[in-house]
């Protein structure tokens, strides 16, 4: 073997070591949404009690089963953060090349909080409890961290319009809106009715939006646009 061929084969193993990382990571990222939307929809029509319209999904965390959606905002958390690090690897220069990754990690982070500290029974869900006329601290926590949750991935979805709309891709642009849109009206369609269908709808829509981008930039990097360097998505 010559020494620059030996040189090429050094050199190289460290690059497909690093893209294969970099695929690991947006793969998680493309799986977090549809994990999560699975886990929860299967629960609503298995938790015996729970009704979705009048219980939201963070109460499948209480009761016997409890630890099932405790554990689906640990592992979606974990598994969101995983792809906004690798969202940051593939990212070049312009719009969202910070704040795209920084918000994704923030939305999966604020799930593993909101693991961390368990929802109030409300609305006599599960059977034992009546629902606290104030909620607990903990509860709270709770609330706070789902909340923080959903508008860094609304705030990533309009930092990622910019980007596409930046690099003429007028359809991912659109998406990327229209996903934010809908998560806000559903929000207030919610508020208005008190049917918490709407919120896991309107979640449904960016949580599948975040796994679609983590889906693209991987499909980017596999298909040879990424050269081991950043590079731009678009």
């Amino acid at each position: 073997m010559s020494t620059s061929t030996s040189r090429f084969t050094i050199a190289a193993a460290p690059d497909q070591g690093r893209s294969n990382r970099v695929r690991f990571l947006l793969g998680c990222g493309a799986v977090a949404g549809p994990l999560f939307l699975t886990t929860v929809l299967v629960q609503e029509s298995t938790r015996a009690g729970f009704d979705p319209s009048r219980h939201p999904l963070s109460a499948l965390s209480l009761g016997d089963f409890g630890w099932i959606q405790t554990t689906n905002f640990v592992v979606t958390g974990l598994l969101a953060a995983a792809g906004a690090v690798g969202a940051r690897r593939v990212l070049g220069s312009g719009p969202a090349r910070t704040w795209g990754p920084r918000l994704l990690g923030v939305f999966g982070l604020a799930l593993v909080v909101a693991a961390a500290f368990v929802t109030d029974p409300v609305s006599g869900f599960p059977a034992a409890g009546t629902g606290a006329a104030t909620p607990s601290w903990r509860g709270q926590a709770h609330n706070t961290a789902a909340l923080v949750s959903g508008l860094a991935l609304d705030a990533a979805s309009i930092v990622f319009a910019r980007r596409f709309l930046s690099r003429g891709q007028h359809a991912w642009a659109a998406y990327s809106i229209a996903a934010v849109a809908a998560d806000l009206a559903a929000a207030g369609i919610a508020a208005t009715t008190g049917d918490f269908r709407w919120l896991l709808l309107g979640g449904a829509v960016t949580w599948t939006w975040a796994s679609a981008i983590s889906l693209k930039l991987l499909r980017q990097h596999t298909t040879g646009q990424d050269t081991g360097r950043s590079v731009d998505c678009g």
